[in-house]
C-alpha cells in the first residue's frame, strides 16, 4: 500500500520548474502546515519532521523540496479553509494514499511530542474531506503515537 503511494507521488516528482495551480504536492504540503499551525505555535521539530516526510515522500534535491514546501506555504496563506486542498487531493489519490496521508499529518502533530485539541480537530476536519474514515483516522493517530513512544524508549535506552 505505502509502495503504490510513493510511486503516486514519485510520478508526480518533478523539477521546481514543474510545480504548477492545482499540483496535489503543493495541496499535501498546504495541509502539513495548516497542521503545524493548528495549535498556534508551529515548532522547529515540525518542520522539521514535515520536511522530512516531504523529502522523502518526493525525492527531491534541496532546491526542488524548498521550492515545493514554499509553493505550499503560499497556497496555505491564501487559502480560507480546507476543501481547496482536499478536493486536489480527492482527484489525485486513492482511498489508500488518503489514509497514508493522514497518517503523516499525526507525524507532523506528535513531531513536537504533544497532542492538542486543536491539531485533533483540524486533522479530524481534514480526514472527513479526505473521505478518511474515524476508525482510520484513529489507527494512523496511534500509530503515529506509538513511533513516538518506541522512539523515545530507544533513547532512554541508548542514553542508559
Amino acid at each position: 500500500m505505502l509502495e503504490r503511494f510513493r510511486a503516486f507521488l514519485e510520478d508526480l516528482a518533478g523539477p521546481p520548474a514543474s510545480i504548477k495551480k492545482g499540483d496535489p504536492r503543493v495541496a499535501v504540503i498546504a495541509l502539513c502546515v495548516q497542521v503545524m499551525e493548528a495549535d498556534g505555535t508551529v515548532l522547529a521539530a515540525e518542520r522539521r519532521k514535515m520536511r522530512d516526510i516531504i523529502e522523502e515522500q518526493y525525492q527531491l534535491d534541496d532546491e526542488g523540496l524548498d521550492a515545493l514546501i514554499a509553493a505550499g506555504e503560499t497556497a496555505e496563506s491564501e487559502a480560507i479553509d480546507f476543501y481547496k486542498f482536499t478536493a486536489e487531493i480527492k482527484r489525485h489519490l486513492s482511498e489508500e494514499q488518503r489514509i497514508e496521508l493522514v497518517g503523516m499529518l499525526w507525524e507532523i502533530v506528535y513531531a513536537d511530542g504533544v497532542r492538542n485539541e486543536m491539531e485533533d480537530h483540524v486533522i479530524w476536519r481534514i480526514a472527513d474531506l479526505l473521505g478518511v474514515s474515524g476508525r482510520d483516522r484513529i489507527l494512523k493517530r496511534q500509530e503515529a503515537a506509538a513511533k513516538i513512544d518506541a522512539k523515545e524508549e530507544n533513547d532512554a535506552q541508548q542514553e542508559d
